[in-house]
């Protein structure tokens, strides 16, 4: 989970916690014992794959002896665990993008949910769309970079073919209609949408801007969701940095803004309609009203 080149407050927490284990002398079971957790909870606590609750992180340190200032400590770093912001300067430090250390976060997923309101979601784009979304940012990749970067979001989106995940995606209209490039990549990436839509596995809801409001349609997010013993969490990308929610009171006002937002949507054949209907209005447009039209410095999320 800390992917390549940085370390996050998860993974730094994990360490502290199996250092202090370990200088204590007591095994992953007899911990496991002491605090009412399996010990597959405590292997997964050590790896950083599982994010431990402040009491489970108090219960660990008094149940191996630890002072009242490590105590406290434990506690300090829990908190900054809860919500991390990683600024994408230091994120894309060292590495020429990030696909690989998203791909990871996919893996660990059983259920992901993932809105946006402003551009097809990485998971669904086509190769095209992505080198065309991939070029737009700034500083700009180099050619290897970007060439790297498509094949590896590409080679993400094989996850949603494991019939044991579920994939449930919200984009709103204007993700629909967001173009960078000419009219065929857009028509192209509708007929992905389209295609991906048959899985059993995967959802897609539209959200149209004629439709009566129950909620604001803010910034895009994912919401991961893993196993039983773990509360999940949620990734935000902010124009300046990667934001990690891991607090579970935070992580559920996602659910419920996640919930308020489906209501709003369209799917099945009603959506699937909608995404002709638009196909047969870009067709029918005259020219291509992306021509002459000069590239501006892409706010878009880095690598959603």
């Amino acid at each position: 989970m800390g992917g390549r080149g940085r370390t996050t407050g998860r993974i730094r927490l994990a360490a502290e916690l199996r250092r202090l284990r370990d200088l204590s002398g007591v095994s992953g079971r007899e911990l496991a014992r002491r605090i009412s957790i399996s010990q597959s909870k405590v292997s997964r606590i050590e790896s950083g794959t599982v994010m431990p609750s402040l009491p489970e992180v108090t219960a660990w340190g008094t149940a191996l002896g630890a002072s009242q200032a490590t105590l406290d400590h434990l506690a300090f770093q829990t908190n900054l665990a809860y919500t991390e912001v990683q600024p994408w300067r230091d994120v894309l430090r060292g590495q020429g993008h990030i696909q690989d250390e998203v791909q990871e976060r996919e893996a660990f997923a059983r259920h992901l949910r993932t809105f946006q309101p402003t551009i097809v979601p990485g998971l669904l784009q086509t190769a095209e769309y992505a080198r065309r979304v991939f070029s737009t940012y700034q500083p700009p990749y180099t050619e290897e970079d970007l060439r790297a970067a498509v094949a590896a979001r590409v080679d993400r989106q094989q996850l949603m073919f494991d019939p044991d995940r579920q994939f449930d995606f919200l984009v709103a209209e204007g993700a629909l209609h967001w173009r960078p490039g000419p009219a065929h990549v857009l028509l192209g990436q509708l007929d992905r949408i389209a295609s991906i839509m048959t899985l059993e596995n995967v959802s897609i809801g539209l959200i149209r801007y004629d439709q009566e409001a129950v909620t604001l349609i803010s910034h895009g997010f994912v919401i991961y969701e893993g196993t039983e013993d773990n509360m999940g969490f949620v990734t935000v990308e902010a124009i300046h940095a990667s934001i990690t929610v891991n607090d579970p009171r935070d992580v559920e006002v996602y659910r419920n803004r996640w919930s308020a937002l489906r209501e709003m949507a369209i799917f099945g054949e009603d959506a699937r309609a909608y995404l002709t209907t638009l196909t047969d209005d870009i067709r029918t447009t005259p020219g291509d009203r992306s021509a002459g039209v000069p590239r501006s410095v892409s706010t878009k999320p880095r690598h959603g």
